[in-house]
């Protein structure tokens, strides 16, 4: 029997990079219900394509895209601290998800809406450009060893992504505790066009108010380790 012959080059399917890791874990009693009751209720579907989410919310509102909420303690405070604003939250890993929704469904919130996919897939394919008040990016995975680094969701691409789903004058917004991320994101967006930095020093602002602080950073606070925030605005 003859060898199998190698595919082309060209024929071969191509793996994206990804910036995250899907991550196994457990689901608590809590998490199950959040995803059971409150999928049905909250959840989106990267498949449901481009939405209009002022139809989705039933109102027109200032809408804020979070990536990577983890288990969705930051979310749920910044939305029950703002039930004027809508909030659009997107994490892959399914006990993070069911915690956000379980806690929605406990606080009897109505104002966020989650995805549980690729984030940047639910920005290109279900986000209208120009439709965002507000990004947020927090403490996204550092990926520490250089050969990683081309996994950082923090790029030139991500930068161009995001500035056409910002409204003029929306903000992009990311904190990291690793300071050479920090100065990653802080040199990619500094050459990112129509973007405009609004730290007044040109590099991080004061952590702003609106973002909650999490346990991890205040254990972090408590051995020294630092935390930078980022703001930079879509210019007109």
């Amino acid at each position: 029997m003859s060898e199998p012959q190698a595919r082309p080059e060209a024929e071969r399917p191509q793996r994206t990079i990804k910036s995250f890791v899907m991550r196994a874990g457990r689901m608590t009693e809590g998490q199950q219900r959040g995803l059971d009751q409150g999928w049905p209720r909250f959840g989106l579907e990267l498949a449901g394509g481009r939405r209009d989410f002022a139809e989705v919310f039933g109102r027109r509102a200032p809408l804020t895209f979070e990536i990577g909420f983890g288990m969705g303690h930051s979310l749920l405070e910044m939305a029950a601290a703002a039930p004027e604003q809508d909030f659009i939250g997107v994490e892959v890993h399914k006990p993070g998800v069911g915690a956000l929704l379980n806690g929605l469904l406990g606080q009897g919130l109505n104002n966020v809406r989650v995805y549980s996919c690729d984030a940047l897939e639910v920005l290109r394919d279900c986000v209208a450009d120009a439709s965002l008040d507000r990004l947020l990016l927090f403490f996204p995975d550092p990926w520490h060893k250089s050969r990683h680094h081309k996994r950082r969701i923090v790029q030139p691409a991500f930068a161009e992504l995001v500035r056409q789903k910002l409204k003029p004058g929306g903000v992009l917004h990311m904190a990291t505790d690793w300071e050479p991320y920090a100065e990653h994101m802080l040199e990619v967006m500094n050459v990112a066009p129509g973007y405009r930095n609004l730290a007044p020093d040109g590099r991080w602002v004061e952590r702003p108010a609106e973002r909650p602080v999490t346990k991890f950073e205040r254990r972090g606070e408590r051995l020294g380790h630092g935390v930078w925030d980022l703001k930079f605005e879509r210019m007109a």
